[in-house]
């Protein structure tokens, strides 16, 4: 056992004792040695048994201790105690002087009782008077005795020892003050320490209780991807992930996870966690947990926190929203708006070649009916255009199909198309792509995205400027830009440009045709394939679009794995 942990028990046990125990326990070395003293007097010192000075010191030494025992220190206050070391001087002084041609050194025996009262902290001023003055007229006698010629031993034992037995005091007495103020720090800081105990389980039960009560799974996580919070919510999404045949235990990989197609399960660096687990911060990531009926829509958000130390990675909190009946309704209104737009189809179909008809047909038209028949054609025109904007929002996305696709093919054909647009608008285009780019997407919904970005940066730049794209590979995502030097918009507009039939003022100010659906579906598109896109823009500043797509394996390695979760 090493020294601190003995002193800590010992400690421990002498508090443990009742006030008469450890009284008897600190007069208990002095009485032994006088003991001794006595058992040995006969043989070692003959005669010193008939010296009425050191029987008398020898039989208050047990008085002493018998009174340690006896006397009811536990009703009387602290201080009586110091009764008992005092005396012990007065009995130190009656065996010293009377065995003092016998044993001279029994002086050194006020040591105990001096070590007593300065430990106790109690009368202090008193403790340290006696620790001097006890010892004093203890040696003192037999000076007196050799008188007028006292020997150096006398002079030494008179004036060094009471000075040496008060430096003693001196020195227990500070550092018994010293460990009291370290004691009560301690304490002190203690109970500051269970206070802020109390205070963390109490905020610890308020989020759980908070965390518990939400519909919304949590999931936090640290720098290791360890899971170190996970409210009941998330379990339950778990559970639901679970396989008919799944069992406790089982690997996140074997669990029933799909892409938003809702049939190809999700590949583990696209799990929400792992993208979170390796910096990536994203919004309404969309999963599907389950299967069959009981297949339910769970949209994901992940961010990052920064480590204190370095300000490197330091974990990240992802959160699971079941989005179910929202899809749903979005599915019934896109399904609703193709129906319509499908049902206005035939009309307009038959409403426009009807006035072409009369437009090729008849040659005696007066000018001013020609000139409604042109502007009826015109508006059927546009309403036909509605309705086919209408129809492939609702229908672009709802196949995708991955292969491995060549981006910077998709980016030059982009441009070829438009170029025709853009030399009408006085606008150069600029490719920044390097060569082959591969990723897994589908190119003909990938390539429709990329020209409706390029298409709106060119009809939003007025007065003619320049549109660039770019695309880049890195850590296993591939960015597409698509910036323009055209109009811009307001930090409020750039948030809601992906809104449905949202368009910008200035848009509408400057008559530029459109109905706001070609983000939308351009929206919808990149996250068919897992990925997002973001607008950065300001008024009069141009606006850049950057969409960031998962480059991953080859899609046939891809898929040969099992679902995983994150």
């Amino acid at each position: 056992m090493s020294e601190q942990p003995f002193i800590r028990t010992a400690a421990r046990f002498f508090r443990k004792l009742t006030p008469r125990a450890r009284l008897a326990f600190c007069e208990l070395p002095l009485t032994l040695i006088v003991a001794g003293l006595v058992i040995a007097a006969p043989t070692v010192w003959p005669g010193l048994l008939q010296n009425r000075l050191f029987v008398a010191g020898v039989l208050l030494h047990g008085i002493l201790f018998l009174s340690c025992l006896l006397v009811p220190w536990e009703r009387l206050a602290p201080s009586a105690s110091l009764a008992i070391p005092i005396l012990d001087l007065v009995a130190l002084c009656f065996t010293r002087n009377g065995a003092f041609s016998a044993i001279p050194g029994l002086i050194t025996l006020a040591i105990f009782p001096v070590i007593w009262l300065s430990a106790s902290g109690l009368l202090s001023k008193t403790s340290l008077i006696l620790s001097f003055v006890g010892p004093f007229l203890i040696a003192l006698p037999s000076v007196v005795s050799h008188l007028p010629h006292p020997t150096g031993s006398d002079i030494s034992s008179v004036v060094l020892l009471p000075l040496m037995m008060f430096a003693v005091a001196v020195s227990i007495r500070l550092a018994g003050s010293n460990a009291r103020l370290q004691q009560r720090r301690v304490k002190q800081r203690d109970h500051v320490l269970r206070q802020l105990l109390a205070a963390s389980r109490e905020r610890e039960t308020l989020l759980k209780t908070i965390l518990d009560t939400i519909d919304v799974g949590i999931v936090a996580v640290d720098q290791k991807g360890e899971t170190v919070l996970i409210n009941n919510q998330q379990k339950a999404f778990l559970q639901m992930a679970m396989p008919a045949e799944g069992r406790p235990g089982l690997a996140e990989q074997d669990r029933l996870v799909f892409g938003q197609d809702r049939r190809t399960p999700l590949s583990p660096e696209k799990g929400p966690i792992r993208r979170a687990v390796e910096g990536d911060t994203f919004s309404d990531y969309l999963v599907w947990f389950g299967a069959g009926t009981g297949q339910r829509a769970i949209s994901t958000a992940a961010r990052g926190m920064k480590n204190e130390f370095d300000d490197g990675f330091g974990g990240a909190v992802i959160v699971f929203k079941d989005v179910t009946d929202v899809v749903d309704a979005l599915a019934a209104k896109d399904e609703l708006v193709a129906n319509v737009s499908h049902e206005f189809g035939s009309p307009l179909t038959s409403i426009l070649g009807n006035i072409d008809l009369v437009l090729r047909g008849s040659q005696d038209l007066q000018p001013e009916t020609r000139r409604d028949l042109e502007v009826a054609e015109r508006n059927a025109e546009r309403l036909r255009a509605l309705v086919e904007d209408l129809l492939l929002s609702a229908v672009a996305v709802e196949s995708v199909h991955l292969r491995r696709t060549d981006l910077a093919g998709l980016v030059e054909n982009s441009l070829v198309s438009a170029q025709a647009q853009a030399d009408a608008a006085h606008v150069g285009l600029v490719a920044d792509v390097p060569a082959p780019l591969w990723a897994n997407a589908d190119p003909l919904r990938l390539g429709q995205a990329l020209d409706n970005l390029v298409s709106n940066a060119i009809k939003y730049s007025p007065g003619g400027g320049l549109v660039t794209v770019r695309a880049e590979r890195n850590d296993g995502w591939v960015r597409l830009e698509v910036e323009d030097t055209g109009m811009g918009m307001t930090t409020d507009e750039s948030t809601r440009i992906f809104t449905r039939f949202f368009r910008t003022n200035s848009a509408r100010q400057a008559r530029i045709p459109g109905v706001g659906l070609g983000l939308s579906i351009t929206k919808s598109i990149v996250e068919r394939h897992g990925g997002s896109i973001t607008c950065n823009s300001r008024p009069g500043g141009g606006s850049t679009f950057t969409v960031a797509l998962p480059a991953g394996p080859p899609l046939e390695k891809s898929n040969a794995g099992s679902p995983a979760l994150s």
